[in-house]
């Protein structure tokens, strides 16, 4: 994806956070309330995308065949009340492809998504940032007025369970194509502790990041450099956003302790890869 207009660079710590919290005060709640979504990529020239895009071929036919299929052989496996959007948020998290993206509260976490694959840090990074508090004007007019009624930015799958009981009527709330945020219900401690957020786009054909560039000002991306990476992760390990901390349990430990505790060897060969991707460059020019 090309670099666009507002996307924004940093190159120290202090001007990262900076950037991340930019238009957090508000000034009718005097308080710093950032109206931002979150999504960090540790390759900054990937783009947002969901699960069931990546599949492939005529992914948007197979989505009532996976969430059917889920929803048959999961059953037991879950308390929540029999919703669409119960299912297709629990589909979600344990993997399953969906339409829905993942998303935070909190930029830390994002950071923590952009940096915490070493051998990804030879990369610049990237930081997207969609203003949730922008995006309701262009929700259909019952989702908007449910918002305005819970005086909430995001909806919830309550909302959603009312407003469009499946996904079929979420299209039907609009002529037109629309992204929607909603809080995921709470799972486990790994949901409550990403403080996790997915996107929902109203059709399955439709590209979020295709919509977005249509308004471009809902979002912007925050570059971070690669030789940031080390510092940010290092930061973020003392502040407590680790695997341990945002995926509780024996396997979160694990990952924890084992990148925590390996050696930093990985800027040295990033360095050395793109020495010897210039030198081949040279030659053949």
């Amino acid at each position: 994806m090309p670099r666009l207009n507002n996307d924004l660079h940093v190159s120290t710590w202090a001007d990262l956070q900076s950037k991340l919290y930019e238009g957090s005060w508000q000034k009718d709640l005097k308080r710093f309330r950032s109206p931002f979504a979150f999504r960090g990529l540790s390759d900054a020239r990937s783009i947002p995308e969901t699960t069931l895009t990546r599949l492939g071929g005529e992914y948007a036919r197979r989505e009532q065949s996976l969430l059917r299929n889920f929803r048959k052989y999961a059953h037991r496996s879950t308390t929540q009340p029999d919703s669409v959007w119960n299912w297709i948020a629990l589909a979600q998290h344990h993997g399953l492809p969906t339409r829905l993206l993942d998303w935070s509260f909190s930029p830390h976490v994002a950071l923590h998504f952009a940096t915490v694959n070493q051998t990804e840090w030879q990369n610049d990074a990237i930081i997207w940032c969609v203003n949730c508090v922008k995006m309701k004007k262009y929700l259909p007019g019952k989702l908007r007025k449910m918002l305005d009624e819970e005086e909430s930015d995001v909806l919830t799958v309550e909302m959603l369970d009312r407003a469009a009981p499946t996904l079929a009527a979420l299209e039907r709330l609009s002529q037109k194509p629309f992204v929607a945020f909603f809080e995921p219900p709470s799972l486990n401690d790994r949901i409550v502790n990403q403080a996790a957020l997915f996107s929902v786009t109203s059709r399955t054909d439709m590209s979020l990041i295709a919509w977005l560039n249509e308004h471009k000002e809902l979002f912007r991306r925050i570059l971070v450099p690669a030789k940031l990476k080390g510092e940010i992760r290092d930061k973020l390990d003392q502040a407590n956003v680790n695997e341990r901390t945002l995926f509780p349990g024996l396997d979160g430990l694990s990952q924890w302790l084992s990148r925590y505790y390996s050696p930093r060897t990985i800027e040295s060969s990033g360095r050395r890869a793109r020495a010897e991707t210039r030198s081949i460059t040279d030659d053949k020019t």
